[in-house]
């Protein structure tokens, strides 16, 4: 586990960056973190990391986004998702054989969501203060 002080979006970016280096195709990142804590900041690091130049914004209301560069992400938003009916239901399965690294929003609201992959990281974003975030990033398998 590792713990970092962020005290703007622009060292948010980075540190995102940094971790990139060890994400690989069919990776997921699982994201824990209240609403405006920095989680679409943190994927805008890993998706510079991975030469994507596009904009990326929060899946919010498309719940799936997708960008494409040297490695892929595939960027969703589990708000209103209870289930593996509900991830059935928005095609996330077949998002698997997409060559791309899953980076998940609200990912503690499907228990157990960490088993359908093989490597997983949480990535959990405190506010700490108006611009600060306490980030932890820990591999859970």
């Amino acid at each position: 586990m590792k713990k970092y002080t962020s005290n703007s979006v622009s060292d948010t970016v980075y540190i995102a960056e940094e971790f990139a280096e060890c994400l690989k195709a069919g990776d997921a990142v699982l994201y824990k973190g209240e609403m405006g804590a920095g989680k679409t900041y943190f994927t805008k690091g890993i998706a510079k990391s991975f030469g994507i130049t596009e904009e990326v914004t929060s899946p919010t209301f498309a719940l799936i986004n997708e960008y494409y560069g040297e490695t892929n992400i595939f960027h969703f938003d589990l708000f209103r998702i209870s289930g593996f009916e509900d991830l059935y239901g928005i095609g996330f399965f077949d998002y698997f054989d997409r060559n791309g690294v899953l980076c998940i929003e609200w990912s503690e609201n499907v228990p157990d969501i960490c088993n359908y992959f093989d490597t997983a990281y949480e990535v959990e974003i405190r506010k700490i203060g108006d611009e600060s975030r306490e980030i932890t990033i820990e591999k859970i398998k």
